[in-house]
């Protein structure tokens, strides 16, 4: 994204040290995040009568909340963008934002309804701060044209889904055995721990998330002035059509903590040696699946472009929601098996999140770099945030989705959304060519040089 050339900074295995600051600050921020949802519709529709009483609100009730809430998680992204390049910088937005996420969390564990909902207002305010800023600032560690940059999205993206697969076990744990806003409140102390280290660590992040109206040179200021080039506007018109990507992998996507949630709690047989498995820690699964994988498949496409194969990040992308989408035909198997038998194998949830994992790692991290390599410098921060927005989006397109099985039936929705994810990705391959044209080669000099690609090898290892 950044045309401003970044000073020498101190590396760690090969990657800006600001790199692991904010990998830390992000994995508590999703910890604080993926906790509270792996609860979420779990604590809705568990009876109020029950040993641990939720609110005993339907599934339809509690999914509909649950596209309402987590749409405007990431629609916030937008204000929250606009406010990082228009006023503060990605920084302070960043340290904002961890602000009103240790009180919204904490706020969850007060047990009224008052605090259940102006918690969900601080989360929502608190994400829509940091989650587009401190994406924006992984990407201005590197310079324009680090095939280093790729890399660092996906160790990054490791440090979400540490904190997503710790959540899951433990909040998740805590939340349906000793109590909903016990877990609640445990997400907030995790969020603590995030704040106070990024906060340790503003030493390494010196050079990046500046507010350019006040902190940089005079010429830069002058360059954000400056009205967009053609080659620029061209380069957000593909963004904005691989956006489309966006919303449909995570209205599919997104049936994880809604509609798979209920249905591993209600249908799959959970018992493992004796012991039933807590409904929530199938949330763990698709982060467990991204940290034993995510440098496999960075590596796999990192070598694929070094040999001159397609490897583009719409190719990617497009790849990505292929396999996902495919992965919903696992679920529609676990359907047809709870009809006939009354129950499903949970060895049908493992497969698809299996599946899921694989295309988020061919689309999500590669989606945030794509991003800061196509988005003008002025624009950075806000083009961030319409990528969370079309996040949130998919979010509401998921809970639509979930709602509807409750007429429609699993199968149905299931099988609906494996054929609709493929011809979709298939339709929109058609036209990748002429898309790529369109970034006017932004993509063409990466790694292409046997240096660049060395550096690569040793970062890996």
């Amino acid at each position: 994204m950044s045309s401003i050339s970044q000073p020498h900074q101190k590396e760690l295995f090969g990657h800006p040290i600001g790199l692991y600051v904010l990998f830390m600050t992000e994995m508590w921020e999703r910890f604080s995040y993926y906790g509270m949802r792996a609860l979420f519709v779990l604590y809705l529709t568990t009876k109020t009568v029950d040993e641990n009483p939720g609110l005993g609100w339907t599934s339809g009730e509690a999914l509909a909340l649950y596209g309402w809430y987590t749409m405007l998680v990431y629609v916030a992204s937008i204000p929250g963008g606009w406010i990082a390049d228009k006023l503060l910088g990605q920084k302070k937005s960043v340290l904002i934002g961890g602000i009103l996420l240790v009180v919204g969390h904490s706020v969850l564990a007060i047990e009224e309804m008052w605090a259940w909902y102006s918690g969900l207002g601080l989360i929502i305010a608190g994400v829509g701060m940091l989650k587009p800023n401190i994406s924006t600032m992984v990407g201005g560690l590197y310079k324009q044209g680090d095939i280093r940059r790729d890399k660092g999205f996906t160790i990054f993206y490791i440090g979400i889904n540490l904190g997503a697969f710790l959540s899951s076990l433990i909040v998740g744990y805590v939340g349906e055995v000793h109590g909903w806003h016990y877990g609640f409140g445990l997400a907030g102390i995790g969020m603590a721990f995030g704040l106070v280290q990024y906060l340790l660590g503003q030493k390494y992040l010196v050079h990046v998330g500046n507010f350019l109206g006040t902190s940089e040179k005079v010429e830069d200021k002058e360059a954000m002035k400056k009205p967009l080039t053609k080659i620029e506007k061209d380069r957000i018109v593909v963004l904005l059509i691989s956006f489309l990507l966006v919303i449909v992998f995570w209205g599919a996507f997104e049936q994880a903590g809604g509609l798979m949630n209920i249905y591993a709690n209600e249908k799959t047989n959970r018992m493992l040696m004796g012991f039933e498995v807590p409904a929530s820690w199938f949330q763990s699964l698709n982060a467990m699946f991204i940290i034993f994988l995510g440098t496999t498949v960075a590596l796999y496409w990192a070598k694929r472009k070094l040999k001159g194969k397609v490897s583009s990040s719409l190719f990617k992308m497009i790849v990505g929601l292929i396999i996902m989408g495919t992965g919903f035909f696992f679920m529609t198997a676990a359907s047809a098996e709870f009809t006939a038998n009354g129950s499903s194998a949970m060895y049908w949830l493992v497969l698809a999140y299996l599946f899921h994992t694989i295309g988020e790692l061919c689309i999500s991290p590669v989606a945030l770099s794509f991003i800061t390599k196509l988005a003008p410098v002025k624009y950075g921060a806000l083009m961030m945030g319409v990528y969370f927005a079309m996040t949130g989006f998919g979010n509401k397109l998921a809970g639509l989705l979930g709602e509807s099985a409750e007429n429609l039936g699993e199968f149905t929705i299931f099988t609906g959304i494996a054929v609709f994810c493929v011809v979709f990705g298939l339709i929109v391959m058609v036209f990748r060519k002429k898309l790529e044209i369109l970034t006017h080669g932004v993509e063409d000099k990466e790694g292409t040089s046997q240096e660049e690609a060395e550096g690569f090898e040793l970062a890996d290892n």
